[in-house]
């Protein structure tokens, strides 16, 4: 194989089986969807919590609200990070609009690996509102953390 080939860690079926299997303990954790919202990190943990999302519902009876969070101005390792943001211009996008004060956010990401992406995430969720816990799903852990964050 040479270097220029794509590896690949997980098929179509080793996906959808990580995906129910990841719905299926969101669930046990939680007791149910009943305070749940999923928030998936743009751009790749957004079709992935959709995904969850869809377990979900299909296992519970019960849609669980969905949205996408851009993290870019959050992001502590980015030029122009500035702090804690401030303003209008530096408010977290939720698209579409979720409520997350008192519920639990799951957080969903691709990978996970240093974990400033997942600090950022969180950071941006608190901006928003208080949220009762959150919580992190991911696809792929590749280890490395820089913070103390564990999926």
């Amino acid at each position: 194989m040479s270097s220029d080939e794509p590896v690949v860690l997980l098929d179509a079926e080793a996906v959808r089986r990580a995906l129910t299997r990841i719905a299926h303990e969101i669930l046990e954790r939680n007791a149910g969807a009943g305070r749940l919202t999923l928030v998936g990190v743009k751009t790749r943990g957004e079709p992935l919590a959709l995904r969850l999302a869809a377990h979900i519902e299909r296992f519970e009876g019960k849609a669980v609200p969905v949205a996408g969070l851009d993290v870019t101005h959050y992001r502590d390792d980015r030029p122009g990070y500035k702090g804690m943001p401030g303003g209008p211009e530096r408010a977290p996008t939720f698209a579409p609009h979720v409520e997350i004060e008192g519920r639990t956010v799951v957080l969903v990401d691709d990978v996970f690996f240093t974990g400033r992406t997942v600090r950022a995430a969180i950071e941006a969720t608190i901006s928003r509102g208080r949220p009762a816990g959150i919580q992190l799903a991911v696809l792929v852990d590749r280890g490395h953390r820089e913070l103390p964050i564990r999926a």
